[in-house]
């Protein structure tokens, strides 16, 4: 279970139910919903797993990560790596089959499709290589909605789309605020994320300038899911633009780069960043249930 990073998949399910309301514009067949949760919970399974198994390495130098299964008693390991490869493979197969035969097999193609992004693209290629390792593997997560609705529908539509858009610009101030707190972690295990090759600073206003992309992709929703929807993705991005503004006038104002590191204010962004994507997800939810309030 623990190899499964059970705090990560429960983010995911937050997207995935409020995506099938909307799709269906009601509440779908419950079997639907919960073959769909199932899946798509064994799918993040299999890709955490297989994710531990490749960066055992790291993990047993990072503080963070230390205590993972595969690493921790001092590297030792709790778990076998051959073992944790095969249950990750079996997650991922068990998904797969879950999904195509009680679902339909676009939904469990897109949860393979996340699956092989996840390890290939950000675990292989990109997470040593490129501060731009979370921009673009960071996409792996926003997978869930396009399974919700393809599970509902047997399509992929434009509203799936720009929530998918929502949460890939959603995932870099969301994990540079975490990645600034623990700099030297990353920095000792040798990943290039963007705090440790780039100043606060920039890295303060780059959270900044996805925060503002972000808030533009909530509205582009307001077409479809109403006008209700509308003005609680404006109330919930005004709140998370003065945080990300917070963040950078708190970050430039600090008169050390150890100060910096050591202040609580990216730790405030990421644990609101979560909040914020749960409640907007709950906007969703609600109107797509409401009779009223839509264009």
């Amino acid at each position: 279970m623990a190899l499964t990073k059970p705090r990560i998949i429960e983010l995911l399910l937050v997207t995935t139910v409020p995506t099938m309301l909307l799709a269906q514009r009601g509440v779908p067949p419950l079997r639907l919903v919960l073959v769909t949760l199932i899946g798509g919970t064994l799918a993040a399974g299999s890709a955490n797993t297989i994710n531990c198994y490749l960066d055992r390495d790291i993990d047993a130098v990072m503080k963070r990560t230390a205590r993972r299964p595969l690493v921790v008693n001092g590297g030792q390991g709790t778990i076998r790596p051959g073992e944790a490869l095969a249950w990750g493979i079996a997650l991922g197969a068990g998904a797969t089959l879950l999904l195509g035969l009680m679902a339909n097999w676009l939904a469990a193609s897109l949860a393979d499709a996340a699956i092989v992004f996840y390890i290939f693209i950000y675990t292989l290629l990109l997470k040593r290589r490129s501060p731009a390792n979370i921009v673009i593997g960071g996409a792996a997560g926003c997978f869930p909605v396009l399974v919700g609705w393809a599970a509902v529908t047997g399509t992929v539509a434009l509203p799936a789309v720009v929530l998918f858009a929502v949460i890939f610009l959603w995932t870099p101030p969301h994990f540079w605020a975490l990645a600034m707190k623990f700099r030297k972690d990353y920095a000792a295990a040798n990943v290039p994320m963007l705090p440790v090759v780039a100043t606060p600073a920039a890295v303060a206003r780059k959270i900044l300038w996805y925060s503002y992309a972000m808030v533009a992709a909530t509205l582009a929703l307001i077409p479809y899911a109403g006008w209700i929807y509308g003005v609680f993705a404006a109330a919930l991005g005004a709140w998370f633009l003065v945080e990300a503004h917070g963040l950078d006038t708190r970050v430039r104002a600090a008169p050390e780069e150890g100060d910096r590191a050591a202040s609580p204010a990216p730790m405030r962004l990421f644990h609101l960043s979560i909040a914020y994507l749960t409640l907007l997800f709950a906007a969703v939810a609600v109107t797509a249930l409401l009779p009223w309030g839509r264009w």
